[in-house]
C-alpha cells in the first residue's frame, strides 16, 4: 500500500470533515457514515478516527456530552472506544485501537460530536456563525 500524496491527504481530509459534518447535522445517517467508513483501507480509518477525534476536541466535549453520544452511537458504554470518551478528561488514542474496534470508535466519536457540535452551534455560534462547516447546504443530504 502508497502513501497518498499531499493533494490525496488534504482532498480525503476535506471528505472526512463534511461526511463528520453532515452526520453532525443530520444530513447523512450514522448508518450511511458508517457505511462509507467501513468501505475505507484500515489506514484511512485510521486518519479519520484521528481527524473526528480532533474535532471532538475542537468542539470542546463535556462528560454530559461524552455520555449522550454514547447513547446516541448505539455502542454498549463498556466498549472501549465508549469507556475512552467518558473519561475525565477523554482519552482521544482511538486510531490506535485494534481494527476491529474502528467501526465502533467511529459511531461514538461522531455521536460525541454531533452531540457537543450541535450545544455550541445552538449556544455559541447561534446567528453569527461564520464557520463553514455549520452552514452545510441542505442540497448534500444522503440517506
Amino acid at each position: 500500500m502508497t502513501e497518498p500524496t499531499s493533494d490525496d491527504g488534504r482532498t480525503f481530509r476535506r471528505e472526512t470533515e463534511r461526511v463528520v459534518n453532515e452526520i453532525a447535522q443530520g444530513l447523512r445517517t450514522l448508518d450511511a457514515g458508517v457505511s462509507w467508513f467501513s468501505d475505507l483501507a484500515p489506514i484511512r480509518q485510521q486518519m479519520v478516527l484521528q481527524e473526528a477525534a480532533d474535532y471532538a476536541m475542537q468542539a470542546h466535549i463535556t462528560a454530559a456530552d461524552g455520555r449522550a453520544g454514547v447513547a446516541r452511537s448505539g455502542v454498549k458504554p463498556t466498549a472501549n472506544p465508549s469507556v475512552m470518551i467518558c473519561m475525565d478528561p477523554p482519552r482521544y488514542g482511538f486510531a490506535g485501537l485494534p481494527t476491529a474496534e474502528h467501526v465502533k470508535a467511529f459511531r461514538v466519536l461522531v455521536s460525541v460530536f454531533a452531540v457537543a457540535d450541535t450545544r455550541r452551534r445552538e449556544t455559541y455560534c447561534k446567528g453569527t456563525c461564520g464557520h463553514a462547516w455549520h452552514n452545510l447546504p441542505a442540497a448534500t443530504e444522503h440517506p
